[in-house]
């Protein structure tokens, strides 16, 4: 009889630490566990992918005014765009000169430009020569003596009047009318003109250290 009692089999116990809801899931068959884990990646994959907003997910992505608009290109100087271009050179280096080649080298740039500046000179002044569309030169004759039509500015000395000459000519460059004035002093013997009279002078030899026109006659009075 305690031959028998020993060979009977006690059941196991399970441990404090193990947890039946562990152990059933061990026993699960592996091809039960893989369709609900791709499932789960799948949903968090989702998750991840799907914005917050469903507005913003709805609108596409603006952009800014900043990036809108194109940088705006530097603009270089002469200079600095002449060190730019030397610093990203990649051809060979010239040959290695001396001072004394260098001082030659100069003088025969600047003798070259000097010529070609003597060729375009007289190129224009052969174009000057030319008959165009200013006014033509006046015709004087030698001995005969130069006269203008001016309006008097001032009167207040005696025997003297101010004279302001508006003169009018065309560019030679250019060719814009470009207008000047000057002003004369001109000898009135019997004080005939006054402010604002528009009057004609001519030349006269030196009557004074300023007064080199004599009054001819008074165009106009002034209103």
């Amino acid at each position: 009889m305690a031959e028998e009692e020993e060979n009977v089999e006690t059941p196991e116990e399970p441990s404090a630490g193990s947890d039946p809801e562990d152990e059933a899931s061990e026993e699960a068959p592996a091809e039960e566990q893989a369709p609900a884990d791709q499932e789960s990646s799948a949903e968090e994959s989702l998750a991840e992918e799907a914005p917050d907003d469903p507005e913003a997910a709805a609108e596409p992505e603006r952009e800014t005014p900043a990036e809108a608009e194109a940088e705006p290109e530097e603009v270089l100087g002469p200079k600095e765009a002449r060190k730019r271009a030397r610093s990203i050179h990649s051809g060979e280096a010239g040959p290695q000169r001396s001072g004394e080649e260098r001082a030659t080298e100069r003088v025969e740039t600047r003798r070259g430009n000097a010529a070609a500046r003597s060729r375009r000179r007289s190129q224009e002044r052969a174009k000057r020569a030319e008959p165009g569309q200013g006014t033509p030169a006046a015709d004087r004759e030698p001995g005969v003596r130069k006269s203008q039509l001016g309006t008097v500015v001032s009167d207040k000395a005696d025997k003297t009047i101010t004279v302001r000459v508006d003169i009018s000519r065309r560019h030679r460059r250019y060719e814009k009318v470009v207008r000047q004035s000057a002003t004369v002093h001109a000898h009135d013997e019997a004080n005939e003109a006054s402010a604002g009279d528009v009057v004609r002078v001519i030349e006269s030899r030196p009557l004074s250290r300023k007064k080199r026109w004599r009054l001819v006659e008074v165009v106009e009075k002034a209103r």
